[in-house]
């Protein structure tokens, strides 16, 4: 019914959907909302519409009549309060000229106070009398049509045309005589009528500024830690088709003190199905490649992956005399001396979705350092190539990651103790890279990022499907409220 309700669904779901339809220029982060999805948003704004409008109080209607026999009536009613809501059926539509929400057949009652007061030659003091009544109407319609448009990188919603029908009416008067309850009928159903449909188009315009001064405070970036912020403004206008409503964000992370967002991203020509596998979903959210690898650009340049090693899990190896017989030349200059294990990404890990999962070659360099006094020595460096599979999940309203070692390749990129037995050391590198390496790394990635949603929405029943260079989360929304329900009537 009135705008506010068909954008407080529309509007979770907008901000974190984006489009499949034409390449947008930077948008790397895309989406679409399904029929399914606007069905489910529809019903949601219908019900959250019918609270929105109860106790909707119309304006005080005064009118007067000359009844015969009786005299000049001044009859007012005040109070009008609508009072209940059925809706017998409803649509919602997208196409070029924007989204159509359409109510009709809606039943209306409402509740009211009358008075009147009578004068005439015949009663020179007049009379007066007042009471309540009841109205219903059948056969109202509603129907308004918005418009969605990218402004600097927010969304702008236009109210393009809007309007409020009332179909047949009955009068119910609690007391009176039967020509006021006449008097009424004839004088009053037009006022009673304009007052309705004044008051709801009323409420549809005071709605939609209302959401397009929301969608104008949304952020254009999100915070996640000290280190990155994801870039959530819009790009381009949403493309509304026949059956769905496409919308694309920048989805970039950047360092918080960078400006510009990095460059080097460039994914002309390509274009993001909004097929779900068959699977009928609410919306496709589909990830380029590039958010990933920004991501990695970004928490590189920051110095951020980077470990220190000073004990390996149930391993007593980080001492100079354990490896006496592997490295005799480290043991004989720093005899019983503590190590430690310097682990940094020599660059960005590279990383690349492809149609099984996403894929990761990370370069890491591993100095092995001797703790002398309070001296750090580094000794020698390891250079390791490993190549990783992602597989990708979500948990709450984020996605998230764990790597798993495929394979790893390692070579001395120099020493100061000689020349190093890789063979020998092959062992030791697997198990750094098992015990610390990734379990250091998921433990990141567990963390994750959060897809971009409205507060007291979720995700539910989600799916990843892979499709070089995207990935892309399939699945329904659902209204925080409709599951803590849902779990009180389960355990009681």
């Amino acid at each position: 019914m009135a705008p506010s309700i068909i954008f407080s669904v529309l509007c979770p779901l907008l901000v974190l959907t984006c489009g499949y339809v034409q390449p947008l220029e930077e948008g790397f982060i895309s989406g679409v909302i399904s029929d399914k999805g606007l069905e489910y948003a529809k019903e949601l704004l219908i019900e959250k519409g019918i609270a929105s409008i109860l106790m909707l109080q119309l304006p005080e209607i005064e009118n007067s009549a000359q009844v015969p026999l009786v005299g000049n009536a001044k009859v007012v009613l005040s109070n009008i309060t609508i009072t209940d809501v059925q809706v017998n059926s409803s649509s919602v539509k997208t196409g070029e000229n924007g989204i159509v929400l359409v109510v009709s057949g809606a039943i209306v009652n409402l509740s009211m106070r009358w008075r009147y007061t009578v004068s005439s030659w015949l009663i020179p003091i007049g009379i007066s009398d007042k009471g309540t009544a009841s109205v219903k109407v059948t056969g109202m319609q509603v129907g308004l049509t918005i418009n969605l448009r990218n402004e600097e990188g927010s969304l702008k919603l236009s109210l393009l045309d809007y309007g409020c029908y009332v179909g047949d009416m009955s009068i119910k008067l609690d007391g009176g005589v039967s020509w006021l309850y006449q008097l009424l009928v004839d004088a009053f159903e037009g006022n009673i009528a304009s007052a309705i449909e004044e008051g709801i188009s009323e409420k549809i315009k005071e709605g939609i500024v209302k959401l397009d001064n929301f969608l104008e405070s949304l952020p254009k970036n999100i915070s996640l830690d000290k280190t990155a912020t994801l870039n959530v403004s819009f790009v381009g206008n949403p493309v509304l088709s026949s059956s769905s409503i496409a919308i694309a964000i920048n989805g970039l992370f950047t360092e918080k003190k960078e400006v510009l967002v990095p460059q080097g991203y460039h994914q002309k020509e390509l274009k993001v199905s909004a097929a779900c596998g068959g699977l009928p979903k609410m919306i496709k959210v589909s990830i380029h490649e590039n958010v990933f690898k920004s991501a990695s650009q970004v928490y590189f340049n920051a110095g951020k992956m980077q470990l220190i090693v000073d004990q390996l899990p149930g391993q007593a190896i980080l001492n100079t005399a354990e490896w006496r017989f592997i490295v005799p030349e480290l043991y004989k200059r720093y005899p019983n001396d503590d190590m430690q294990l310097n682990i940094s990404m020599s660059s960005p890990p590279v990383i690349q979705v492809t149609y099984q999962d996403v894929g990761a070659t990370i370069l890491v360099d591993i100095t092995i350092e001797v703790l002398e006094d309070v001296e750090v020595i580094p000794v020698a460096s390891i250079s390791v190539e490993i190549s990783t599979s992602c597989a990708v999940e979500i948990v709450g309203n984020g996605i998230v990651g764990r790597l798993t070692l495929q394979e790893f390749s390692t070579y001395l990129k120099w020493s100061k103790i000689g020349k190093l037995h890789m063979r020998l050391i092959q062992s030791l590198m697997s198990s750094v890279l098992r015990t610390v390496v990734l379990p250091y790394l998921n433990f990141k990635l567990k963390r994750g990022f959060p897809l971009p949603i409205i507060d007291g929405y979720g995700f539910q029943n989600a799916i990843i499907l892979y499709n070089h260079p995207w990935i892309a989360v399939c699945t329904d929304v659902f209204f925080l409220e409709d599951y803590y329900l849902g779990q009180q009537s389960s355990s009681a």
